[in-house]
């Protein structure tokens, strides 16, 4: 079973008929962790597979926990590494996590929400113009900019957002694992300063650690002491009496999480229309299908394929005995092509209903930005309805087992004539 854990197996495509037949004969069985590259190996964990089994889970804190060993499959570097994330809140379990989750969640309500709509949908309306692009770089922008928008980092330093993402969230890729593309020139002081403070990157040193994110927690520190908007996300982290450790841990949060799915389900999303080009002219026929559309586009390309948690104690899981301190490694991305929940669970049907997908996560832990990416994805497809667009080279992916993403997606855009 180790394709399942190596990266390299997901330079291909996501392994959904080895995801069927392990949902089928071992929905829940042991996988390796061999090493990869500089990584060392892992003890291995229990993988899971079946949607029934991964909602289990991911509401049982109780048993299944974010905190022990945190929520990627590999184990932090050392105690210290492990101790420094586990005060963020996506390696939290209630009633910590739900502490947290309260400080900045006022942002991330529908009506808050709603607010912003307007503006992101003008945002994506400006995104596209004739000719060939690559649509994974142009459809980066709004994700970033939303973000930046939401958490008060000034225009100048966007693309600092985009870099952090880059090396933590491909690190498995070497065209990712040290990107560095911002301005330095045209950044503010802010931004310069932490620019300075980026260490060497070192081959096998866990991307999430302090030590590897050095110039994003210091440019976290310097934005905490600029003046924000009041309704900004810096403000509530400002006045919501975080440690030092929670308050950097939340910057990291928003700007790598509340980045990746957007980065990677805006691409997928579009691919997977391409694809399935029935699916597309039907939404264009039935433009009233877009909140439908989107959330079959969400099972289909889930952004994320997995999270980790580990077993509290001694239990049964799919008829596995898992012992106390186990990894237990959730598949979003089996959950989501499981028949048992989806009829024709291959088949992409922009009016599917209901579509009890798990791209966000089930639970305490369910996404606290989905609205936010939601609107972003209506958003953006709202307007490529305006617009031709077909494939203008293969498209390659991301190396990482963990994000469904896409490094290039070259399209060719053309306005679309109207009688």
């Amino acid at each position: 079973m180790v394709e399942v854990f190596l990266p390299s197996t997901y330079d291909r495509a996501v392994p959904y008929e080895l995801f069927a037949r392990l949902r089928e004969e071992s929905p829940v069985c042991r996988v390796p962790e061999p090493p990869v590259g500089p990584w060392r190996a892992g003890a291995g964990y229990w993988a899971v597979f079946r949607h029934a089994d991964v909602k289990h889970v991911l509401r049982t804190p109780e048993d299944f926990s974010s905190y022990l060993g945190a929520t990627q499959i590999r184990d932090p570097d050392t105690p210290s590494d492990l101790e420094f994330v586990q005060v963020q809140m996506l390696n939290m379990d209630p009633p910590g996590h739900s502490r947290l989750r309260r400080i900045v969640a006022a942002a991330f309500t529908p009506r808050a929400v709603r607010a912003l709509e307007r503006t992101i949908e003008r945002r994506a309306a400006a995104l596209f113009g004739e000719g060939e692009c690559d649509f994974v770089e142009v459809a980066a922008d709004l994700p970033v900019w939303t973000l930046a928008h939401v958490m008060g980092v000034p225009a100048q330093d966007r693309r600092l957002l985009y870099d952090w993402a880059s090396r933590v969230i491909g690190y498995q890729d070497a065209d990712y694992a040290g990107l560095s593309t911002a301005d330095v020139a045209s950044l503010t002081p802010m931004g310069r300063h932490a620019v300075k403070a980026r260490p060497e990157p070192r081959p096998g040193v866990n991307p999430r650690s302090r030590a590897a994110l050095a110039d994003m927690f210091a440019y976290a520190h310097a934005l905490g002491e600029a003046p924000v908007d009041d309704e900004s996300v810096m403000s509530a982290m400002r006045k919501g009496g975080l440690t030092e450790a929670e308050f950097e841990n939340m910057f990291f949060l928003f700007a790598v999480a509340g980045n990746e799915t957007l980065r990677n389900g805006i691409p997928g999303g579009l691919l997977t229309l391409l694809q399935h080009s029935d699916q597309l002219e039907r939404l264009r026929a039935h433009p009233e299908l877009l909140d439908s559309a989107v959330e079959e586009m969400l099972r289909f390309w889930p952004p994320v394929m997995h999270f980790r948690r580990t077993a509290t104690r001694d239990l049964t899981l799919g008829g596995q005995r898992v012992r106390a301190g186990e990894k237990v490694v959730v598949y979003h991305a089996s959950a989501n092509r499981d028949p048992a929940v989806f009829p024709g669970p291959d088949r992409f049907d922009i009016a599917r209903t209901p579509n009890d997908h798990v791209s966000f996560g089930f639970g305490p832990h369910f996404c606290l930005g989905a609205h936010l990416a939601r609107a972003q994805l209506r958003s953006v497809f709202r307007e490529l309805l305006r617009w031709d667009v077909e494939l203008a080279g293969p498209p390659r992916r991301l190396t990482s087992n963990f994000q469904n993403g896409l490094k290039h997606l070259p399209v060719r855009l053309s306005s679309r004539k109207t009688c």
